[in-house]
């Protein structure tokens, strides 16, 4: 109730047993606090925090717009209703070197197990759109030092994105995963990857876990978990998938207002009331709230006696 009762320090531990075991893991992406307890009640490894997310959460492109506050914010309130790890997009880091160290520090504080730093110049895109631009390596491989020198839990996972392959080629991201690597990063995601044989050729490079972004209508094919397992991608997120399907039935569901007066014809597709309040636990707040209130007042005039819960017994 009100939050999930595993500590932060001890997912990060277990985050990193689970990379360790060599298992691929899936890490759906949260839009809110709820679709994260719906991620954990179906069974998933993670829960992701994108930044493409929380920009369009915000009415926003995903430009670099959002700060590390609200970055941080909605952070806390996803890590602190789950008991899964959740591993939260930084962008660039909100800035130069002594930026990203704060950032790392607010979002460590938020409660996450992990998050990543990529290379692209401020301001940074999307990174399935054209026309990125990435920042040398020592810039790339400043941040990185930066953020590992900045973490306080040894198991807070310090991942790296580069964006290269999409300007300079595949070669050059994985000379540039190999810089990272060896500036201190704990796993790599190279982004817009073209086929399972240029995420096979990165996770070849490198001795550190890699991540696959399975994001829909981007540069990737959308991969099954087997193909991305067979090539030994350690973890795969689906980033906006979530908010896409959320916000396509949002749409017909008022497509349907609009035409027929009434949501009558779309009830049977909406998440029931009861199966919400399965997710939150509604009943477990409701145990605590009988529990505290086991007593009467003293009448007073004019106003209504509280009515003695028939379950509880009066305390003295």
């Amino acid at each position: 109730m009100l939050h999930a009762t595993t500590p932060a320090h001890e997912k990060r531990a277990a985050l990193r047993r689970r990379l360790a075991s060599g298992e691929l893991l899936s890490f759906p992406g949260a839009f809110n606090p709820l679709a994260a307890q719906l991620i954990q009640d179906k069974g998933f490894d993670g829960v992701y925090i994108s930044g493409a997310v929380l920009s369009a959460d915000l009415g926003l492109p995903d430009i670099g717009l959002t700060t590390l506050t609200e970055v941080a914010g909605r952070s806390q309130q996803i890590a602190r209703v789950t008991d899964l790890p959740a591993l939260v997009d930084a962008d660039t880091g909100f800035g130069e070197p002594m930026n990203v160290a704060r950032t790392v520090q607010a979002l460590e504080d938020a409660g996450v197990a992990g998050l990543h730093i990529e290379d692209q110049v401020n301001p940074k895109r999307c990174g399935h759109l054209d026309g990125k631009q990435v920042v040398d390596t020592a810039t790339a491989t400043k941040r990185v030092k930066a953020a590992v020198d900045a973490r306080r839990d040894a198991n807070l996972l310090v991942m790296a994105r580069t964006d290269i392959r999409a300007a300079e080629g595949l070669d050059a991201a994985i000379d540039r995963a190999k810089a990272l690597v060896d500036a201190g990063a704990d796993a790599i995601f190279p982004e817009a990857m073209r086929d399972l044989s240029e995420f096979e050729a990165v996770r070849r490079a490198v001795d550190v876990p890699v991540l696959a972004n399975m994001t829909e209508f981007g540069k990737s094919e959308l991969f099954t978990r087997a193909q991305l397992a067979d090539v030994g991608i350690n973890i795969v997120i689906y980033p906006v998938s979530l908010l896409r399907l959320a916000m396509g039935a949002a749409e017909r569901g008022l497509d349907t207002l609009l035409a027929e007066g009434t949501l009558a014809p779309v009830v049977d597709q909406m998440q029931h009331r009861a199966r919400l309040y399965e997710l939150i636990d509604y009943e477990a707040y409701n145990r605590f709230d009988t529990s505290i209130f086991t007593y009467t007042l003293a009448s007073t005039p004019g106003v209504p006696d509280r009515p003695a819960d028939p379950a509880s017994t009066t305390k003295e």
